[in-house]
């Protein structure tokens, strides 16, 4: 067993980070220590769990299915402990301002209330604005030009004067009404011999699922692009269309039926992003913080 007298707070703070960053380097200077302490503190949480973590891959480092499985309870126990030893700090419970958010509809819908209700009781001076979806670019020159505070993105770089943390990774599965044609027996010649619904914040007509049917030699009509996931569950329950769809998009109110893509189709991690010269509003970091605290959650 396990004397908790031994372990040291401070390495779950690292290896919080390394779960997050994956690459020694990255970690090291978010954290602000040498990237030998950070490598220190990884093998003593290697240790202490008795498994490796992380491990190399490529340029950066991949978590073991321990690593992963730790990564949830770890942050919330990370924000319950922060809980304990400090109150909202008084700029933020005192602030009065609205802090401005892009994101998506579905991940917003998730977050809005719980964090609006824990602001409440936390800084009730502070407002929410949420924002028109951007795709990525425009995501960072909205928040460069300061006409956006955070945003819940996918977003690949972050580039100098952003800050950029993973809050989950998301899945997809497909999605049509429950007595389509194409569900029973379904697989990639019924997949795309029925139009498919895009969600675009540009009306794009293309995704990487393009490009991976093209490296099949498959292509795919899609019948209607729509700017928002919510408006999906009632167009597919009375059309052909299909749709793929994040995991979390799910509709129970609907007669729907979610299957695994036929192909191998790679899932992507959902951000948080602010500039950095947002880290000196008290507001902002506060939200940001909430945004984090509620998307441990969903992770799981």
């Amino acid at each position: 067993m396990t004397d908790l007298r031994d372990v040291d707070l401070n390495l779950l703070v690292v290896l919080d980070r390394l779960l997050e960053e994956r690459k020694v380097v990255t970690a090291a200077e978010r954290l602000g220590i040498s990237q030998p302490s950070a490598s220190a503190a990884l093998e003593r949480c290697r240790v202490l769990f008795g498994d490796q973590l992380l491990v190399r891959a490529g340029r950066g480092m991949t978590p073991t299915a321990r690593g992963l499985a730790l990564q949830a309870p770890i942050r919330r126990l990370l924000h319950e402990f922060k809980g304990l030893i400090e109150d909202t700090p008084p700029q933020a419970r005192d602030s009065k301002r609205t802090v401005r958010l892009v994101s998506s509809d579905v991940p917003a819908l998730m977050l809005l209330t719980l964090i609006w209700n824990r602001l409440r009781d936390t800084a009730p001076g502070i407002d929410l604005c949420l924002m028109t979806w951007l795709e990525s670019e425009d995501v960072v020159d909205a928040l460069a030009r300061d006409r956006a505070d955070l945003a819940i993105t996918v977003l690949p770089q972050a580039g100098h004067g952003f800050r950029r943390v993973e809050l989950f990774t998301e899945t997809y599965s497909v999605v049509m009404r429950r007595d389509h044609p194409a569900a029973d027996g379904f697989d990639l010649d019924r997949w795309l011999a029925h139009p498919h619904i895009l969600v675009s914040a540009t009306g794009a007509r293309r995704s990487p699922l393009d490009d991976k049917l093209a490296l099949l030699g498959r292509t795919r009509r899609v019948g209607m692009t729509v700017p928002s996931f919510l408006m999906v569950p009632q167009i597919l329950a009375s059309t052909d269309l299909i749709a793929m769809l994040p995991r979390r998009c799910m509709f129970e109110e609907a007669d729907l039926v979610y299957l695994p893509p036929p192909i191998a189709v790679e899932g992507f991690p959902l951000h948080l992003a602010w500039a950095t010269r947002a880290e000196a509003d008290p507001a902002v970091m506060h939200v940001a913080e909430r945004i984090r605290e509620f998307a441990v959650d969903l992770a799981e």
